[in-house]
């Protein structure tokens, strides 16, 4: 399980890093979050369980920042998408 946040943690964090602004942080954070999501679908029917439930912890956190930044955003100077 840790072997899958840990991996999913890098993978959200790199994707987040390449966004400039808060639109295109948002959008790339729900691309890789549907990656993440299908590698951890295919972990749970072809691999290891384990790791595919630390994916899915990660990436729901992940997509949890997202939107919390977009409510933010959202409330202080109007919809950002």
């Amino acid at each position: 399980m840790l072997a899958g946040g840990g991996t999913a943690a890098a993978w959200m964090i790199f994707i987040g890093l390449l966004g400039s602004s808060t639109r295109s942080y948002v959008w790339l954070t729900i691309f890789a979050s549907l990656v993440a999501t299908g590698a951890a679908f295919a972990l749970a029917r072809f691999g290891d369980r384990g790791v595919a439930v630390g994916v899915a912890v990660v990436t729901g956190l992940g997509l949890s920042v997202a939107m919390a930044l977009t409510l933010q955003r959202w409330i202080t100077t109007g919809w950002p998408l």
